[in-house]
């Protein structure tokens, strides 16, 4: 099987499961990663035959993703911010949404006095958030915190991967007996779950039969289980000049902005690339 023939085998496949332009786009990741080469590299090498082990280990791919199985989750990366991530069952993948919400996060720093910020991440995941961040402000000094004792591995073994300082452990934020071991901090940051469990049945198979269910939902009777404990949390925990970012349900813009109001902060709601009500930046009132 050449290169070329792999390539086509492979679209076709996709096609049943993807619309075209996905199936294209997920069958050059594919091949890329078997081959290690990019798209006009593997065009002026078409006619070059696979070895039998790379056709095999395309074959293995092409059954998992034929399972509806996310393609990061097969291949066991995700790129965010332009770097490559690892990521299995036990994280979420990265999303643009989350990009957006970085940039965000980024474009305040720069306008802010502080030095030598402090910056703690609830519910890191594999670590794109903290490690994003610490990129593009070298002078951050990140606090990683995840319930899963799996995400913080995935974490670890991406901050070790991207060469990037930050700390990691393992905690329960939701049991406040444990606030007392974490800092003060000048910006605080969470993806925490907020779909309710109620809205699984809306959500693509992909989506809920593969990724954590523990970053994804929460109770039906508590969505802003979360937001309402990170709210608490920042009275004690967040610096009078310092800030919240948060990516937030797109249906619930209107309860987290009244949540935050009532408990004395200022919230700005953003909408994402698609017009989404999904992250807000709050502040206490001074």
């Amino acid at each position: 099987m050449t290169i070329q023939s792999a390539q086509q085998h492979s679209l076709l496949q996709l096609k049943i499961l993807y619309d075209e332009r996905e199936a294209a786009n997920i069958t050059d990741w594919v091949m890329e990663h078997i081959t290690g080469k990019k798209k006009v590299a593997r065009l002026l090498d078409k006619q070059q035959l696979l070895p039998n082990a790379l056709i095999t280990k395309l074959d293995s791919i092409l059954q998992e993703l034929a399972t509806h199985k996310p393609i990061q989750y097969v291949l066991g990366e995700a790129w965010f911010e332009g770097m490559k991530f690892y990521v299995n069952r036990h994280t979420l993948i990265p999303r643009p949404e989350t990009e957006e919400l970085v940039n965000w996060i980024w474009e305040e720093s720069k306008k802010s006095k502080i030095k030598n910020k402090k910056l703690l991440d609830i519910g890191t995941g594999s670590g794109c958030i903290p490690i994003a961040l610490k990129k593009k402000i070298p002078e951050l000094v990140v606090l990683s915190i995840d319930v899963s004792k799996e995400a913080l591995e995935v974490a670890k073994q991406n901050a070790d991967a991207l060469q990037t300082d930050i700390i990691l452990e393992h905690m329960d934020f939701l049991n406040e007996a444990n606030w007392d071991r974490l800092p003060v901090a000048d910006i605080i940051v969470s993806n925490p779950p907020y779909i309710k469990q109620s809205e699984h049945t809306h959500m693509a198979n992909n989506v809920v039969d593969f990724e954590p269910s523990i970053a994804l939902f929460v109770p039906d009777d508590d969505a802003l289980l979360f937001y309402k404990k990170i709210a608490l949390f920042g009275k004690s925990h967040l610096v009078k000049q310092g800030f919240i970012f948060l990516e937030i349900n797109e249906t619930l813009g209107k309860e987290v902005v009244e949540l935050y109001e009532s408990n004395g902060y200022e919230v700005v709601l953003k909408k994402d690339l698609q017009g989404k009500n999904r992250m807000v930046k709050v502040n206490l009132k001074i």
